[in-house]
């Protein structure tokens, strides 16, 4: 049995703080969008760019850099995407127009999905047992609290700086994390492997089948049309279902060829993935529109301003923080049963927050409120970094990368279907009847019906692993015993 690296816990904290600054950009640009449209002239169309461009890019590089990594080393990849992020930063922060920043946020997302994969990926390659668990436990705090949290970092830094400079603030913060994060990784992060009697194979025609299929599924999602702004037809998600089929039947014949494809679709009947991966997606399109809706109703309906409308949510972000460390190192002795669970007490707590908002108001609605976020919060925590323990538990270490990068295009897809579904019953309700609040509570239930389906099939998954007695991974290391020296 191989000794674990050394190094191992501090290659981790230089991950997680990356991939925070990665995802913490997901949300902090959306309280900025005023200041930007008067700082550099943007249109509408362009402040849509300027947010659901960083997510567009981010989703489409997802698996290939996933698969990169597995190939030529995570860290490599890892250091590119941070230095390509950083680069990208600067050029938003400076940016003398909104074509600029528009490019420069397509160009953060790029870095952003190179990086992100290589976390997980690290984390199967230098942890594992109840170590891993615990790893994949801070980094579903990390993504939870990331996600809850910008727009509360972003109303803090334009309250700090104005409203005329301070939006360039929330891309220039970035710039000592991307330097210390280089520093730290090309001393901490394990050199990349050496494989001579391996030849580099990285699919290029899979990936351009990829690629377009998850543009196609995504800009009729994130392009929503508001106002005068271009909208791609519905349709183009189906040619985008079209292009996913074509990839999946190019792999097919791409591996009987003896050539190593960009998704191994044997990954697929490893188990547990294929179930894991559909909590994951249909989950991040439910938790994800709660924010977006939350937010928007603070600010538009209740008159908060932007930091204090973050500040509403912040319980969620505990509550999510705690579940995310707690379920770190419940996973390996409960296993799915704790994501199902996670999965009820979220439910729960969405039903408890659609009742306050529509039966309190005034002053007693953020006291109202903590209670329901913080238990919607603690389940999310529950739910997120287990699952991703559970999911990847039986991937092969060299294909970590490209199963994380499969498991995150499909949150990404999940996020935008979520934000684009809850959205468009919540603007579409408030504007037939002028009643927000009750446009709010019936985009809350839409986003309980979504988590509903993740439920079940995270029942689904615990029932069929329960007829073959492998509830947790501690079960199944009880069962296979072998199973505790392969790291897997």
């Amino acid at each position: 049995m191989t000794e674990p690296d050394p190094r191992r816990w501090r290659a981790l904290a230089v991950c997680l703080v990356a991939g925070f600054m990665t995802l913490l950009d997901v949300s902090i640009v959306n309280v900025a969008l005023p200041s930007i449209e008067a700082g550099v002239g943007a249109t509408e169309s362009d402040l849509q760019w300027i947010v659901s461009g960083y997510a567009l890019t981010f989703g489409l590089v997802l698996v290939g850099a996933g698969r990169t990594g597995d190939a030529i080393g995570r860290r490599t990849m890892f250091i590119a995407g941070v230095l390509v992020f950083g680069l990208s930063s600067l050029a938003a922060g400076l940016a003398p127009s909104s074509g600029v920043l528009v490019a420069a946020r397509l160009f953060q997302g790029i870095g952003g999905g190179l990086l992100n994969p290589q976390v997980s990926g690290l984390i199967q390659e230098l942890f594992s047992g109840r170590e891993r668990g615990r790893a994949f436990g801070l980094l579903g705090a990390t993504i939870g609290v990331s996600t809850a949290v910008g727009p509360v970092v972003g109303g803090l830094i334009i309250g700090l700086l104005g409203v005329e400079t301070g939006w360039r603030w929330i891309f220039f913060v970035n710039l000592p994390i991307v330097v210390g994060a280089v520093l730290l990784a090309l001393r901490w992060l394990p050199p990349p492997r050496r494989r001579h009697d391996e030849r580099l194979d990285l699919d290029p025609v899979g990936v351009a089948l990829l690629g377009l299929g998850v543009a196609a599924l995504l800009l009729p999602l994130i392009e929503r049309g508001r106002g005068d702004g271009f909208s791609f037809p519905w349709w183009t998600g189906l040619i985008g279902a079209g292009l996913i089929a074509g990839f999946v039947a190019w792999e097919s014949a791409y591996t009987a060829r003896d050539r190593s494809p960009l998704v191994e679709l044997a990954l697929f009947r490893v188990p547990g993935y294929p179930s894991g991966a559909t909590v994951s997606a249909v989950f991040f399109a439910g938790f994800t529109g709660i924010f977006f809706v939350l937010t928007i109703y603070f600010q538009q309906a209740l008159g908060y301003s932007a930091l204090g409308a973050g500040l509403m949510v912040t319980p969620y972000a505990a509550g999510s923080a705690i579940g995310s460390a707690l379920g770190g190192r419940l996973v390996h002795r409960f296993g799915r049963l704790l994501v199902t669970g996670g999965l009820v007490l979220s439910l729960v707590g969405l039903v408890a927050v659609d009742v306050v908002i529509t039966e309190v108001d005034g002053t007693a609605l953020p006291w109202a409120l903590a209670g329901p976020l913080l238990l919607g919060g603690l389940g999310s925590g529950f739910v997120i970094s287990p699952n991703i323990t559970l999911t990847l538990h039986d991937v092969p270490v060299d294909r970590a990368g490209t199963a994380a990068g499969v498991l995150q295009t499909g949150q990404r897809i999940g996020t935008a279907a979520g934000i684009a579904l809850i959205g468009a019953v919540f603007f579409g309700l408030g504007a037939a009847s002028g009643d927000f609040t009750n446009a709010a509570a019936w985009a809350l239930r839409v986003a309980a019906a979504v988590i509903s389906l993740a439920l079940i099939a995270s029942a689904v998954d615990l029932r069929t692993r329960q007829r073959e007695g492998r509830v947790s991974p501690e079960a199944t290391e009880a069962g296979n015993p072998a199973q505790r020296h392969t790291g897997s």
